[in-house]
């Protein structure tokens, strides 16, 4: 190898320091939790077999990042966009509603936060990443052709130097600011249903209140409790069905007709996209206890909650969160352990 001291041991725990990080670069540039794992386990596959011909010139980093960069352009070439309901739909009345689902692959996926955002001391760091996992943005970066996507990423979320950004894309730091420019561009032209939400980190005062209210309400399924928490021009998402729902009115009655099997359910707080969410175990009719329904992701302003997401693939998404498959009745004491 390269240095001559490198032994197998040594270069794995190299290499894995840098999992966490690539993960949310990619998870950012695919839009899709299991795809971005692929992606870095790819990437981290490539680097061991060709590490012999790493010379140093750049950091083991920036090395990492060209290599993950160029897996997720070739994934990329497909032309999938990853998106929300509302994305691909208009609003749907309650009158209307139809579950109707479209493949795995349409939808942007949630992802749990241990998974993507690195730990760091720095608060304002810790800030932006949070923000550039969050389900909106995420959203807006998948409008981006793919390698407007990368520059923005490396240059706004990651704070990387337009030379640096050069380097790893062989190209010109002028076609890096051009590239940089022309995304801002599209993105500020973007009108994203379910805006970017106002969450502090962490939570403050008021905010965790709203949530407390949120739990007793759902878990009371408390549909005047719940209204009082909805911003009037609040959203309701369950991908896989493009189905999406606007206003109290509607999700609540939606809740109480259609998803009235969800009373009586038990939520299990989780980190998700850099926003508060949780699992939500409906009951069992059948064997007792509860089982997985969906994991809820929620926005929040002005101390409303303004996005409501419930991603439906429980066999998919319970594992990603290392969460159980089943809650026996006990639910308050297993909660204690998850």
């Amino acid at each position: 190898m390269s240095d001559g001291t490198a032994t197998t041991t040594d270069l794995d725990v190299r290499l894995e320091k840098h999992r966490v990080e690539l993960t949310g670069y990619c998870y950012r540039m695919l839009g899709s939790s299991f795809e971005a794992e692929d992606a870095v386990q790819d990437t981290m596959v490539r680097a061991w077999r060709s590490y012999d011909k790493f010379e140093g010139r750049s950091s083991l980093r920036s090395w990492l990042y060209r290599i993950a960069t160029n897996v997720c352009l070739d994934m990329l070439t497909a032309g999938n966009k990853r998106a929300r309901p509302m994305d691909l739909t208009e609003s749907t009345p309650l009158a209307h509603a139809a579950l109707s689902p479209r493949p795995d692959n349409t939808w942007l996926e949630p992802m749990p936060d241990n998974r993507v955002l690195p730990t760091t001391d720095d608060p304002a760091e810790a800030a932006v990443a949070k923000e550039s996992v969050r389900l909106a943005f995420m959203a807006a970066l998948q409008q981006l052709p793919p390698k407007q996507r990368a520059v923005l990423i490396l240059r706004e979320v990651l704070a990387w130097k337009a030379s640096e950004v050069a380097e790893l894309l062989g190209t010109t730091v002028a076609s890096v600011n051009s590239a940089l420019q022309r995304a801002r561009a599209t993105l500020a032209e973007q009108q994203q249903p379910g805006g970017d939400a106002a969450v502090s980190d962490p939570l403050d005062d008021e905010q965790q209140k709203l949530l407390d209210r949120y739990v007793a309400a759902f878990e009371g399924y408390d549909m005047t409790a719940l209204t009082a928490l909805l911003h009037e021009d609040a959203i309701m998402t369950m991908p896989p069905f493009d189905l999406w729902l606007t206003g109290a009115r509607d999700i609540t009655g939606f809740m109480t007709t259609l998803g009235a099997p969800c009373a009586g359910s038990h939520l299990v707080p989780v980190q998700v996209n850099g926003l508060p969410g949780f699992a939500q175990y409906k009951p069992d009719p059948e064997k007792g206890g509860f089982v997985p329904w969906a994991v809820q992701v929620l926005e929040i302003s002005d101390g409303r909650i303004t996005g409501f997401h419930c991603f439906l693939d429980t066999q998919r998404w319970f594992p990603l969160f290392d969460l159980p498959l089943r809650l026996e009745a006990e639910a308050d004491q297993v909660e204690e352990g998850v």
